[in-house]
């Protein structure tokens, strides 16, 4: 119970990784409010988890792109709790083509959604936490993000800004005793990597050392660790959840 009453807002936290992070920090302890563009209903299964686990769970539908829907939301969970101490930045999606064929649309909202959030709900956590002189924002980036990847211009573009972003965040915030760190996962067993057929499995498992994919609770485990006070001395870092992929 390293979080116990801690409280931690998790942005796209209604399913899959997002999911999984908020379970393990209710595990450790916090109070969750999970954010998310769907409506409550789509989050039932989620928050059910949490509360099975004895922990506290709100729900707030919001536009991750919107710093307003941002600032409700930290709003939101002042009003509730009068304290905000964990900002887990996840929410993210993909639009996969070659840039030859990515539309500009496409390009713009995976920005949007991907890298505009963490700017947004990380400029509205920041006074609450530099009042209270503590916080922990914890982003979600990607081993993409370091290596690139064909086809997947805009996504690997996104998560290389919200690397740059947390290292900037780190140095401006620490003085308040605010750590800013990221998590970069590698594959993942998800929604999106079921969808794979076993030769595109294949070839993703060859450039794994560990030869397997990692899961949701792997990158959970990880964000609950940055979350604690174990993690108090670092800052401006990104931990690669990837089995060996970037080393």
């Amino acid at each position: 119970m390293k979080l116990k009453d801690k409280v931690a807002l998790v942005t796209g936290g209604a399913r899959g990784i997002g999911a999984a992070i908020a379970l393990q920090l209710a595990r450790e302890g916090a109070k969750i409010v999970i954010s998310d563009i769907a409506p409550e209903e789509a989050a039932k299964a989620a928050m059910k988890s949490i509360i099975d686990v004895g922990s506290e769970c709100k729900y707030f539908q919001a536009d991750v792109s919107s710093f307003s829907d941002a600032q409700k939301t930290v709003d939101f969970v002042l009003s509730n709790h009068s304290t905000l101490d964990i900002m887990v930045n996840n929410a993210g999606i993909t639009r996969d083509n070659l840039i030859l064929r990515m539309s500009e649309k496409d390009w713009d909202d995976v920005l949007r959604i991907n890298l505009k959030s963490v700017f947004n709900f990380s400029k509205a956590v920041v006074k609450p936490m530099m009042n209270q002189r503590s916080g922990k924002i914890i982003n979600i980036a990607s081993v993409v993000g370091i290596m690139g990847n064909a086809g997947q211009a805009n996504y690997v573009a996104s998560k290389a800004g919200v690397i740059g972003l947390t290292k900037t965040l780190a140095k401006e915030f620490a003085g308040r005793n605010i750590q800013v760190n990221a998590v970069a996962p590698g594959f993942i067993e998800t929604e999106m990597t079921a969808k794979l057929n076993q030769a595109q499995k294949d070839a993703i498992l060859n450039l794994v050392p560990l030869k397997k994919m990692g899961k949701p609770e792997d990158v959970a485990k990880t964000v609950a660790f940055l979350a604690s006070s174990d993690a108090d001395y670092l800052t401006g870092q990104v931990i690669c959840v990837d089995g060996g992929m970037i080393m």
